[in-house]
């Protein structure tokens, strides 16, 4: 539906409206015949349609100006005395025309017949639907602000995990080639070997680094893999204790964290046959731990700082559930929260999202066209039963009953279909970013 479209028939759901208000107030629908009824009628709707109008010019000018937010109180005293301002003019010129051609009137008859009491009508309309329409408009710009604040802060929690993420893969590499170096000094077949299973390690580190999340199971497989490559240099110097699978199999890890904290504990500590280290995997309170004795070397090589705190920085833009450092005189464990909760999954460039998305605008796009219908219903019927009403028992004015309970009904539609509600805020979201086609990592908690 087309902007025009819907501005008519705005002004003449507001024609109605304010021809049964008018006329509740002045005339008590007390008309000769149906032919006044409808030049009545037809005359509310003129003034509906001159002065909503030229409001409707003037607020969506205002709309264009390029208002800072300091200054919406300015914004308000603008928009209302701009509005008196044009209806009192619309109103003259109506007036005069209704007066000179419809009435014919001279000028001096008009003007000598004119009192203020005639304005105080439609300013009071006119201010009560100005009103009504700042409120509803510094209502979408407030939540408007608050959208483009989420979503600036969904695009920046993204970069920063994608950024997270792609340290990973060189991290890995440098590391990697570094243990392939001493290897070639201390036993160049081995070197042989390590290199042949490192290609396939690296191929998941390529394959996992831009999940957001893994299952439990994969990360426990390739942490055995991983393992080999240290069993390969260390041989007995390094003890392994890992579970087979994870006790749920829908649980989850942000990826790679096993093998980070692996080297880490390799990394710092002594690694020897009279001290070898002892690493364990276990499960505890939906937390997957990586414990380790603690046999601290006395010269560390200067670290890259990606490690434990990349697993850490990761976490916690995914959720709020912590990851737990604990060392003692003899261990050191890190926790690792196990996600088996999901809150958000947005993914994009997917043939399936976008048949969802497709789905989704036709079925908005069905629920405003019965809005709309129902409201051309309204317009249309409340007027006929008023009629209906006027001709057999006017002595009781039972037409307000439908009037009143089909409007609080159309206005509760409104609501739902253009989404004033509790909800809008999450949906206004949903539908920018799917429109620009950005991604939110998976969150779980």
């Amino acid at each position: 539906m087309s902007r025009n479209t819907k501005n008519i028939l705005i002004t003449f759901g507001i024609g109605c409206i304010v021809f049964v208000i008018g006329n509740a107030i002045f005339s008590g629908f007390e008309f000769e015949d149906s032919n006044e009824l409808l030049i009545n009628f037809t005359f509310y709707q003129l003034y509906a349609f001159v002065l909503g109008y030229s409001n409707m010019y003037f607020f969506n000018y205002l709309e264009k100006y390029p208002w800072k937010e300091k200054e919406a109180v300015k914004r308000i005293v603008i928009g209302i005395i701009g509005s008196i301002a044009l209806t009192l003019v619309g109103l003259f010129f109506l007036r005069m025309a209704t007066a000179l051609f419809y009435n014919k009137q001279s000028f001096e008859t008009f003007m000598a017949n004119e009192s203020y009491r005639d304005y105080t009508f439609g300013l009071w309309i006119t201010l009560s639907i100005v009103i009504t329409f700042h409120a509803v408009y510094f209502f979408k710009k407030n939540q408007e602000k608050k959208v483009k604040e989420s979503q600036i802060v969904a695009q920046t929690q993204t970069a920063k995990f994608d950024a997270l993420k792609n340290q990973l893969d060189p991290h890995f590499l440098f590391n990697s080639l570094n243990v392939l170096t001493s290897l070639i000094e201390e036993n160049p077949d081995k070197a042989q070997d390590f290199t042949t299973s490192l290609s396939k390690v690296y191929r998941y580190v390529l394959e996992q680094k831009n999940k957001d999340l893994v299952s439990v199971d994969e990360e426990l497989k390739f942490a055995k893999t991983y393992m080999s490559l240290l069993k390969m240099r260390f041989e007995d110097s390094i003890v392994f204790d890992i579970p087979e699978q994870a006790s749920n199999p829908e649980s989850k890890v942000v990826p790679l964290s096993l093998q980070l904290l692996l080297e880490n504990a390799v990394k710092h500590n002594m690694v020897t046959e009279k001290n070898p280290l002892h690493i364990k995997i276990y499960e505890k309170d939906g937390l997957l731990i990586v414990e380790n004795n603690l046999q601290i070397k006395q010269i560390v090589k200067k670290s890259s700082g990606v490690g434990l705190s990349n697993i850490m920085q990761r976490y916690q833009l995914l959720t709020k559930r912590k990851v737990i450092i604990n060392q003692q005189a003899d261990s050191f464990a890190v926790a690792i929260p196990m996600l088996t909760k999901q809150i958000t999954i947005m993914e994009t460039k997917s043939e399936h999202n976008r048949e969802d998305a497709y789905y989704r605008a036709k079925k908005q796009v069905e629920e405003i066209k019965g809005f709309y219908g129902n409201l051309l219903s309204y317009c249309i019927v409340i007027p006929f039963i008023i009629f209906i009403n006027y001709q057999t028992s006017w002595g009781f004015q039972w037409f307000w009953f439908p009037m009143l309970g089909w409007g609080m009904g159309l206005l509760f539609h409104a609501f739902a279909v253009f989404g004033y509600g509790k909800s809008w805020e999450q949906r206004k979201i949903q539908e920018i970013m799917e429109k620009e086609e950005t991604y939110n990592q998976n969150k779980w908690k």
